[in-house]
């Protein structure tokens, strides 16, 4: 049996034959080493058989696919093509006679894919490259007829998987078009409102080279995304295939405006389309597929992604930023108010919203802090949106968190102007005093006093004012006159809730006053006046005066001891600090289990206060 696997090879060899007579005669070598390894019931010649079948028929498939794809002319591919055929019938005698499943699960894998490259390779030849892809995939989804015929089932599983082989490396070669269009805007944020580019795909590869052949990646996408639709209805009711179909699908539209080179506007229009056509799915989805959620979800991904590419690809032009810009927060806008995607639409719209009051800004050259005016906008309609509660909870909080991220973006915009800064904060807590006034937020009074607070600070300071207790002592008692009646009314309220804005709203600018103040006065009356508020809070067991007049009180004090402690420590050899941190390490160490007591008892003990 091993003998006989070379006369055949050793007699064209001898007669000069060529490559593709060559590459016959290792095909016919395996086909009857595999008919022999079939039929003898002796296992040491059927080893031996498989394994010369193997190695002549792996030889010949390769070396014919070599000759098929580097073929110069149709008819010398055509020929090679033949030869993947004859080989293709071989592994398919073979997975159809084998009795093992995996055996001939792979030999109907190779039968299957054979015949592919063998078409692949005449494509080559007589088409332009563009269609060698397309062609090829077209063969492998012939293969997917093997699924109603009458073949054993292990050579359709060969075949179906050697379908879905060639569908992967379709996608494959369509990633780089795909993975282009989707980061390729992002180069216009750092040349934003340089031109309009003359087509959208000047715009989208502006900073990539166009990949080669790529003019008939939507077609491909879409016969994939095609295929898996059929799937999905005949029976393969896994999630996967349907999200899969419908990522190819957006994919396919995705990339269409570059490929077809629409001009500018006509491509911003089309992925404004994508866009739109997106949500209407998702909300049939929703509607229509009750149980499946992922699919929904996933074509709500798809619409925020295009229109995060489609927001950066409008930045070559100020015209088209804005109105993108403003057809996206309508367009969400417009969906928020449809229940099933609301919680996702609605903090699209205001994020779109954010951009565009930025974006109006730049157009009208203000300046940062004047543009913070009009991004206080965004919180203020959110905070309106989610009293109304008509689109249910979770778009309620997608709509606050919205919000607050527009109200730290007007914060950082205002960040350089004092006075414009407290006017933003002002407004903020507004918003928020207004937002604890529904019952389920009442937490947010916390924030609201916090924001008034900075707001007096931040106008203190923009005033430049030498004497903060001027303005802030009649703010604190009526203050502290409210939250002691409040107290006498709720003994259970908080006395942070009490008297915490009452007192920061002096301590804290007397603090920054009394730091800055070459002067004993001040911090001496701060000091008394922290120590008294400090001993309340300890008599009282009130956690908010204790805490607030112990951090001015220890503050204070450090400052003015600061300069004598500076004095001894450099009159110190400088082995003292190290010898006195060692020493404070192994006094802790050596009373860790009672240290841990304290604090442990301190912990309670601040826990029971009010």
């Amino acid at each position: 049996m091993a003998t006989a696997h070379l006369p055949a090879l050793l007699w064209a060899v001898a007669f000069g034959a060529g490559p593709h007579t060559l590459t016959a005669v290792l095909l016919a070598t395996a086909a009857a080493g595999t008919a022999v390894a079939l039929r003898t019931a002796l296992a040491p010649v059927r080893v031996v058989a498989v394994v010369g079948a193997l190695g002549t028929g792996g030889a010949g498939v390769l070396t014919a696919a070599w000759l098929c794809w580097s073929a110069s002319g149709p008819q010398a591919a055509a020929r090679a093509a033949l030869l993947l055929v004859l080989a293709a019938a071989v592994a398919l005698v073979t997975g159809r006679f084998v009795p093992r499943a995996g055996i001939a699960c792979g030999a109907a894998l190779v039968a299957g894919l054979c015949p592919v490259t063998g078409a692949g390779g005449v494509l080559r030849a007589a088409l332009p490259g563009e269609w060698t892809v397309p062609g090829c995939l077209a063969c492998g989804i012939a293969l997917l007829a093997a699924v109603r015929s009458p073949l054993p089932r292990p050579v359709r599983q060969g075949l179906v998987r050697a379908s879905l082989t060639v569908q992967g490396l379709a996608l494959l070669w369509s990633v780089p078009l795909v993975a282009g269009s989707l980061l390729g805007p992002v180069a216009w944020s750092a040349r934003s409102w340089s031109g309009a580019p003359q087509d959208i795909r000047d715009a989208v590869f502006s900073q990539a080279p166009w990949p080669p052949y790529a003019g008939t990646v939507p077609l491909v996408l879409a016969v994939v995304a095609g295929a898996l639709t059929v799937a999905a209805r005949r029976g393969d009711r896994h999630p996967a295939v349907a999200v899969g179909a419908l990522v190819l699908g957006w994919a396919s539209l995705f990339v269409l405006p570059a490929v077809l080179e629409l001009p500018y506007g006509a491509g911003l229009v089309a992925q404004a389309v994508v866009v739109a056509a997106a949500l209407g799915f998702a909300q049939w989805s929703f509607r229509a597929r009750r149980g499946q959620r992922l699919l929904p979800l996933t074509a709500l991904l798809l619409a925020l992604v295009t229109a995060v590419g489609l927001a950066f690809l409008a930045l070559a032009s100020e015209t088209a930023t804005i109105g993108v810009l403003a057809a996206m927060t309508a367009l969400f806008g417009a969906a928020g108010f449809l229940r099933e995607v609301a919680p996702w639409a609605a903090p699209a719209a205001l994020g779109h919203a954010a951009a565009l009051a930025c974006a109006t800004g730049a157009s009208a050259d203000w300046p940062p802090h004047r543009t913070a005016l009009l991004v206080l906008v965004v919180p203020v309609v959110a905070a309106l949106l989610a009293a109304r509660r008509t689109t249910g909870p979770r778009a309620t909080v997608g709509v606050e968190v919205a919000g607050t991220a527009a109200a730290l973006l007007a914060l950082a915009l205002a960040v350089t102007h004092p006075p414009m800064l407290a006017a933003v904060l002002s407004v903020c807590g507004v918003v928020a005093a207004g937002t604890a006034l529904r019952p389920e937020r009442r937490p947010a009074v916390h924030a609201s006093a916090a924001l008034f607070l900075l707001a007096a600070w931040v106008r203190l300071a923009a005033w430049d004012v030498t004497t903060p207790e001027a303005y802030t002592l009649p703010v604190t008692v009526p203050a502290l006159v409210v939250g002691l009646l409040a107290r006498r009314r709720d003994a259970g309220l908080s006395s942070w809730t009490a008297y915490g804005a009452g007192l920061s709203i002096t301590l804290v600018p007397s603090l920054f006053a009394a730091w800055r103040d070459l002067d004993w006065t001040r911090p001496l009356l701060l000091g008394t006046a922290a120590l008294a508020v400090t001993l309340t809070g300890a008599r009282y067991r009130l956690r908010a005066p204790l805490l607030l007049g112990g951090g001015v009180l220890a503050l204070v004090t450090l400052h003015e001891l600061a300069p004598y402690l500076a004095q001894v420590v450099g009159a110190l050899p400088r082995w003292a600090p190290l010898a006195l941190a060692g020493l404070v390490l192994l006094v802790l160490g050596a009373t860790y289990e009672q240290r841990l007591r304290d604090a442990r008892r301190l912990r309670d003990a601040f826990g029971r206060l009010h």
